[in-house]
């Protein structure tokens, strides 16, 4: 009888969709992000070293290659190390009374509240409002006619000075820094409660039964737990407070970081440089980015290994040898050893076995069975 041909099995249309869908499908899911990365974070960052590396206009658009020579340019410009020093003083001084407030906020609200929704939602408030108009309300209580000036003036100091906050390079950075505080202190205070209430409730069980009050719960017990969140919240802050604009530019008419340049940041000089009175000095303004790009880097990852070394910091814990070790661990073989080796002659004797203090009692003789 002769062999029938075995035909090969037909796949149909659809299984082979569906064997299509199952490998390809998942990769479009996840490429709308790719692809938008790619063109809004990928391409400008491409094209703005295109940019560093070429006088350019704004008009004209690209002109001639100058390799480094912008960024030398830049680096002889007193304004930019002016600007690099306003930004971390203006940082420094916002960033302190921010995660102080902001733990101190998230302490009160992590308690047993009445309306605990209500007061979780009106920290967010300052964070809603927009910057301009938070800057709009700060210069105006810390101008000439504000709140604060008056007052410094009845205590006899800056009476020279008409709007000292807008004259003194110092005062100048502490309103601008209490508008950072007063914008993000809420929206840090979520998140470090957010830690807090993650942390088990039995660790203050026990340090009440031990007689802690909450002020040495507080320090003893939760900012021990949320270590890794404030180290999170440190980072941010640094990365958004050296990244620092909207407030300077708002804080008087000009926004152009003051007549002499007292509170001129970074970003706001780069900002001028590429869209101010000068209009071929957008390669300049892209070697400022790269520049300020740079330093962020490097003072992000010196907070954040000084951050961590701080937090996994404690007591020294004492150590023991590892010859100690050894000997230790060499004794309970041998002691276990010799007790097998007794059974093991005991029982060639026919005698009872001896004990070592492993052996359980049989239940109903003399044991409890347990």
């Amino acid at each position: 009888m002769a062999a029938v041909a075995a035909t090969p099995r037909r796949i149909g249309f659809s299984r082979r969709l569906s064997r299509w869908d199952v490998k390809v499908s998942p990769y479009l899911y996840i490429s709308p992000f790719f692809i938008s990365f790619a063109v809004f974070g990928v391409v400008p960052v491409v094209f703005n070293v295109v940019v560093a590396m070429h006088s350019w206009h704004r008009r004209l658009g690209q002109g001639e290659f100058v390799g480094l020579d912008n960024f030398r340019w830049v680096l002889e410009q007193p304004a930019f190390w002016t600007s690099l020093q306003n930004t971390f003083s203006i940082f420094v001084l916002s960033m302190v009374p921010q995660l102080v407030l902001a733990l101190f906020i998230a302490a009160i609200l992590d308690q047993n509240l009445r309306t605990k929704t209500f007061w979780r939602m009106s920290v967010l408030v300052p964070f809603a409002i927009m910057p301009a108009a938070s800057a709009l309300i700060f210069s105006q209580i810390f101008g000439q006619f504000g709140l604060v000036t008056p007052l410094l003036h009845d205590l006899g100091l800056f009476e020279d000075v008409n709007s000292p906050f807008f004259a003194d390079r110092l005062l100048s950075h502490v309103a601008i820094a209490t508008m950072v505080t007063f914008r993000w202190t809420g929206y840090n205070a979520l998140i470090l409660l957010a830690a807090m209430q993650s942390v088990p409730r039995e660790l203050y069980e026990a340090a009440t039964i031990d007689g802690s009050g909450r002020v040495r719960q507080f320090f003893s017990v939760t900012l021990p737990s949320i270590r890794a969140t404030m180290i999170f919240v440190v980072l941010t802050m640094t990365i958004g407070g050296l990244q620092i604009f909207d407030e300077p530019r708002m804080y008087d008419g000009t926004g152009t970081g003051g007549p002499n340049d007292q509170w001129l940041t970074t970003v706001l000089y780069l900002f001028d440089l590429g869209f101010g009175e000068w209009p071929d000095r957008l390669g300049q303004a892209a070697a400022v980015a790269w520049l300020f790009a740079l330093v962020i880097v490097v003072f992000t990852l010196v907070n954040f290994l000084l951050t961590r070394r701080i937090a996994t910091s404690g007591p020294a814990r004492s150590r023991v040898p590892a010859s100690v070790t050894r000997r230790l661990v060499a004794e309970a073989r041998a002691a276990v050893a010799a007790a097998d080796a007794e059974k093991a002659a005991a029982r060639a004797s026919g005698g009872p076995p001896a004990s070592d203090g492993r052996d359980r009692a049989p239940a109903g003789t003399g044991g409890t069975g347990r």
